[in-house]
């Protein structure tokens, strides 16, 4: 198992564990201000571990291991299960927040409207406040999407790099297998000329000798019949 793998695991299990205090707190939340800065913590959390499920998929495709490989990425698939149940627990939050903001904001309209003339003023102050604090959240909250954003498509391109880069890798090592299997063809082929080349050599010698035997024994059966 890679180490870069299990440090990223430990990572998403704590942010997982987050997001999932966060909807607890959310539903418990008494005021919007608390629930604004509970769904502000889900989110900064599911961003992470959308991340982080980003670079375990990395890791675990930049492994030569098959059976670690095999491993790592079933783990991936129960961390991907385990995003979006927190993803679908944090929406049903959002929504139940978002009632309980409808509800206050009607109980507020209601209170300064019987609170006369200073009361709406004040209120009305208090309302550009909240206003004016709302729409620097947004665009804070925007700026971080954004850069969330530009980060994952960053990684998606160093993903699809480095599974460019593994199958040149494989390719590689396929050709090297292939030029294997070519030079012990080349040596077995050297080997059977090799033993072709002593064979003939012998046979070679045999028949020379052969052939003189008998040519010493023609010379010496002529040689008797003459004398």
């Amino acid at each position: 198992m890679s180490v870069i793998f299990e440090s990223h695991e430990r990572e998403f299990c704590a942010f997982s564990s987050a997001i999932r205090r966060g909807v607890d707190g959310a539903r418990d939340a008494t005021t919007p201000s608390e629930r604004r800065a509970r769904a502000s913590e889900i989110e900064s959390a599911v961003a992470e571990c959308e991340a982080l499920i980003r670079r375990m998929d990395l890791e675990a495709r930049s492994v030569g291991d098959a059976s670690a490989k095999t491993t790592m990425l079933s783990k991936l698939r129960d961390y991907k299960s385990e995003l979006a149940t927190r993803k679908r627990e944090a929406r049903e939050a959002s929504a139940g927040e978002g009632a309980e903001d409808a509800r206050d904001a009607l109980l507020g309209a209601a209170e300064r409207g019987l609170g006369g003339v200073g009361s709406m003023e004040d209120g009305t102050a208090n309302g550009e406040r909240e206003m004016e604090t709302t729409e620097r959240l947004a665009r804070t909250g925007e700026r971080i999407r954004e850069s969330q954003r530009s980060l994952a498509e960053t990684e998606d391109l160093g993903v699809s790099i480095l599974q460019d880069l593994q199958g040149q890798r494989e390719t590689i090592q396929r050709s090297r297998e292939a030029l294997h299997g070519a030079d012990d063809t080349i040596a077995r082929s050297r080997k059977i000329l090799s033993s072709m080349s002593r064979r003939a050599t012998a046979n070679k010698v045999y028949f020379y000798g052969v052939a003189g035997v008998l040519t010493v024994a023609i010379l010496i059966i002529i040689f008797h019949r003459l004398a």
